[in-house]
C-alpha cells in the first residue's frame, strides 16, 4: 500500500496588507522588501478569526477534493506553531468543527517544515496499515506573534492555511521518497522570544535554507530512483525568492515549473507549500501521474522534503 494525496484546499484571509501599507508602518520600501524577499503583499486574519477557523475553511475544502467525510478520517495532524491555546491542540479544536468523530487528532511543531514532517508522518500510517484517511493541515496565524515595528521581520510574514488528504493510492504513485532532518544548533538563529514576538538572524538562516533546499530535494530525487529530468514541478517553502530560485536552479527546473506564491501571500510558515500546491492543482499546472518536489526549511533548525507522483 503506497501513501498518496487524495486531495487538497487552502483558505487565505481576506485583509491584503501591501508593501506600501507597511512603509508607513516600519522604516522600510516596497523597493528594497520586492528585491530581496519577492513579496508584494501578504494575508492577514482578523482579531477575532482563530487558527483553527483557517484549518477549518481550509480542510472542508481538501475533504470535498478528495471526495471524503470528515467522519470517514482517521487521524487529524495539525502542523502549526500559532495555536489557539496552548492546549487543547487545534487538532482536536479541528476534529470538532469538522464533526470528525472518529479521528484521533494532534499537533506537531516544526516550524516551516512542518506540513513536511505532517505528511511524511502520516505517510508512515497509511503505508503500514494502520489508517486509511489522514487529515493534515499546515496553518499559522503568524500576525500575532510578528512585531509589527521590527523592519526585519514584520516585512515577511502572513496568515493562512493549507490542507491534504492522504491515503491509499495505486502502485507508482503516491510518496516516491522522503526526506527529514533537524539540527538544534541552529535554534538560535529563528526562534519565540519570551515578550512573544518571532526573532530571527536572516543571514544564518538564508545560508542555511539555501545550502538545505537544494540538497535536499536532490536527496529525495535519487532516492527515488529518479533524475532531475523526470522533475514535472517543484514547491518550495515560500520564504524568500533568492532561496527559492536556488533550488529550481539546483534542479535546472525552467521557471514555469516552480510555484511562486510568495509575492502575494508572503511567509506563512507551516502552509505555504499545502496552499501553493493546492493552488498549483486547481491552476491545472500539475496533473496527475507529475513528479512534484515539496521541500521547506524551518525553525528548529529543521527540514524535510518529498518526492510525490499526483494521482490516486
Amino acid at each position: 500500500m503506497n501513501a498518496g494525496l487524495l486531495g487538497v484546499g487552502h483558505y487565505v484571509p481576506e485583509r491584503v496588507l501591501t508593501n506600501h501599507d507597511l512603509e508607513k508602518m516600519v522604516d522600510t520600501s516596497d523597493e528594497w522588501i520586492r528585491t530581496r524577499t519577492g513579496i508584494e503583499e501578504r494575508r492577514i486574519a482578523d482579531d477575532d478569526m482563530n487558527t483553527s477557523d483557517m484549518a477549518y475553511l481550509a480542510s472542508k475544502k481538501a475533504l470535498e477534493n478528495a471526495n471524503i467525510k470528515a467522519e470517514d478520517l482517521d487521524l487529524i495532524l495539525v502542523a502549526t506553531v500559532t495555536p489557539d491555546y496552548p492546549f487543547p491542540s487545534v487538532g482536536c479544536l479541528l476534529q470538532e468543527k469538522l464533526g470528525a468523530t472518529n479521528a484521533a487528532a494532534m499537533d506537531l511543531s516544526a516550524a516551516c517544515a512542518g506540513f513536511m514532517y505532517g505528511m511524511i508522518t502520516a505517510g508512515q500510517f497509511i503505508n503500514n496499515d494502520t489508517y486509511k484517511n489522514i487529515l493534515v493541515v499546515g496553518v499559522e496565524k503568524l500576525s500575532k506573534i510578528t512585531d509589527w515595528e521590527d523592519r526585519n521581520t514584520a516585512v515577511l510574514f502572513g496568515d493562512g492555511a493549507g490542507a491534504a488528504v492522504i491515503g491509499p493510492v495505486t502502485e507508482g504513485r503516491g510518496i516516491l521518497s522522503f526526506e527529514l532532518g533537524s539540527d538544534g544548533a541552529g535554534a538560535k538563529h529563528l526562534y519565540q522570544e519570551p515578550n512573544g514576538f518571532m526573532a530571527m538572524n536572516g543571514r544564518e538562516v538564508f545560508k542555511f535554507a539555501v545550502r538545505q533546499m537544494g540538497q535536499s530535494a536532490i536527496n529525495v530525487i535519487e532516492k527515488a530512483g529518479l533524475t532531475k529530468e523526470d522533475v514535472d514541478f517543484l514547491i518550495p517553502h515560500q520564504a524568500n525568492i533568492r532561496i527559492m530560485e536556488a533550488s529550481r536552479q539546483r534542479l535546472e527546473l525552467p521557471v514555469e515549473k516552480m510555484a511562486t506564491t510568495v509575492k502575494k501571500y508572503g511567509n506563512t510558515s507551516s502552509s505555504t507549500i499545502p496552499i501553493a500546491l493546492s493552488e498549483a492543482m486547481e491552476e491545472g499546472r500539475v496533473k496527475d501521474d507529475d513528479v512534484v518536489i515539496l521541500v521547506g526549511f524551518g525553525g528548529g533548525l529543521t527540514w524535510g522534503a518529498v518526492a510525490l507522483k499526483l494521482g490516486r
